[in-house]
């Protein structure tokens, strides 16, 4: 937005320097112009006037040396033509512009007795001869006129100059509004990018996050101090829940330890019979009820646990927890393997989220993967991402339900027998998204399922 920001100022600077300093450069090629037509005007009413009084041949003479001297010193070419428009006298050296249709032009207008009222305007690249004419004699008088070609490097000479002037003034009033257009800019964008910071670290978990930026306009101040004590507020009420549902957990959890100590005391006293039957079915209800109570305890401490992010070992933590499952897997008759895992990856997230993930991961395997299956633990680093993937050859899920599964207490329609708080996943995914990573599920080839733990690599 700061780039965008400039490049608007900048624009509008850049279009107010050229809209200043155009009409400024055209205005003085016009005065330079004006300047050098009343100046070479003076020198033609001069000879008009001698050409108006030559009644003999040293008149004539008088004349012709007048003009060569003036041609000579100026290096302009002066004619002097009767009413016909024959030449009487001419000085100077010839060029296209004495003989040309501008000439014709100013002679045409002088023989009527009009004198050269405007000449092109002189820019530095030309042109580089102006031709004027002045009538010889007044009124019906006008027996002749008085052309001059006029070099015109001094008059481009100047108008290059001044306009190279006009152009570095422009270029440094531009180059002063740029650098006070960037301290404006760094003023009004440091809240901007101060509260975006905010709020992406807010989203990402870290409820202590505030914006500190106490620079800029009144209004983002504003802005600023309200997005605070929002902060501040949601922090707290998110806390109040945490604490409430961990609380309550933990009160919950005395009361069930009794009551599954005080089943199990008194099932060797019920008879046999539907009693027995009913009295496991409770047994079984009060246990699923303590799982339930301790996933929801493992996920209020993951989600209101500081995001320390530290870097940590992912090779060695895969290895580590394949090889603590191992023995389990065997029991249940299924096969655990690691096989692609790469030494030293490193990833950076909380204390032991890798080993936490994998246990969550491998659990969910081992519940829901049927006997002589295969699980299979695969890394990789790709595009500054670590990637650990639990593939199986189980059943799986239909496509429609892989979006449910990351859900607290999410179970598929077919796995609803099946031991568990249907926590597991969700915590896993709560620690990856608080490590700064994330965890996805797909359906593995040609049947099972895969799911993918990305962390940041360090």
């Amino acid at each position: 937005m700061r780039r965008r920001l400039l490049a608007v100022l900048m624009l509008l600077m850049g279009a107010a320097a050229l809209l200043l300093s155009l009409p400024l450069a055209g205005s003085y090629a016009s005065a330079r112009t004006e300047h050098l037509l009343l100046h070479r005007r003076s020198e033609a009413v001069r000879f008009a006037d001698l050409a108006d009084r030559v009644r003999t041949d040293s008149d004539r003479t008088e004349l012709s040396a007048e003009i060569r001297r003036y041609a000579e010193l100026y290096g302009a070419a002066v004619t002097v033509v009767d009413a016909a428009g024959r030449t009487v006298a001419r000085a100077g050296p010839d060029s296209p512009a004495s003989s040309g249709a501008a000439a014709k032009d100013a002679m045409g207008e002088a023989l009527t007795g009009r004198s050269t009222e405007r000449l092109p305007t002189i820019r530095p690249w030309g042109p580089d001869t102006v031709v004027l004419a002045e009538p010889v004699g007044r009124d019906e008088r006008v027996s002749g006129a008085v052309l001059l070609a006029v070099p015109t490097e001094a008059a481009r000479r100047d108008v290059t100059a001044r306009w190279t002037l006009i152009g570095a003034g422009a270029l440094a009033a531009f180059s002063s509004a740029a650098l006070v257009a960037m301290g404006i800019a760094r003023w009004l964008m440091r809240p901007v990018r101060d509260l975006d910071r905010a709020v992406e670290s807010l989203a990402s978990g870290s409820l202590e996050t505030r914006a500190v930026s106490d620079t800029g306009p009144p209004e983002l101040r504003h802005l600023r101090r309200h997005f605070n004590i929002m902060a501040e507020a949601m922090a707290d009420s998110i806390g109040r829940q945490r604490d409430f549902v961990a609380d309550a957990s933990h009160q919950l959890r005395n009361p069930l330890a009794t009551l599954v100590l005080q089943l199990e005391n008194v099932e060797p006293h019920v008879a046999q019979g539907p009693g027995r039957a009913e009295h496991a079915r409770a047994l079984d209800e009060a246990e699923r009820l303590e799982e339930l109570l301790d996933g929801l305890l493992a996920l209020a401490r993951v989600e209101s646990g500081a995001p320390e992010r530290v870097g940590q070992d992912v090779s060695r933590a895969i290895r580590e927890r394949v090889a603590a499952w191992e023995p389990v897997f065997r029991a249940l008759d299924l096969e655990l393997t690691a096989s692609t895992v790469p030494e030293s990856l490193r990833a950076r997230a909380l204390p032991d989220a890798v080993g936490r993930i994998l246990d969550a991961l491998l659990d969910n395997a081992a519940k829901f993967v049927p006997s002589g299956g295969h699980v299979d633990v695969h890394a990789t680093l790709r595009d500054g991402e670590v990637l650990v993937r639990v593939s199986d050859d189980g059943p799986g899920v239909p496509e429609e339900q892989l979006p449910l599964l990351l859900r607290r207490f999410a179970r598929a329609p077919g796995h609803q027998n099946v031991p568990g708080s249907g926590l597991g996943l969700a915590i896993a995914d709560e620690t990856a998204r608080m490590s700064g990573g994330r965890l996805g599920v797909t359906r593995n080839t040609p049947h099972g399922l895969t799911v993918e733990l990305g962390l940041p690599s360090c």
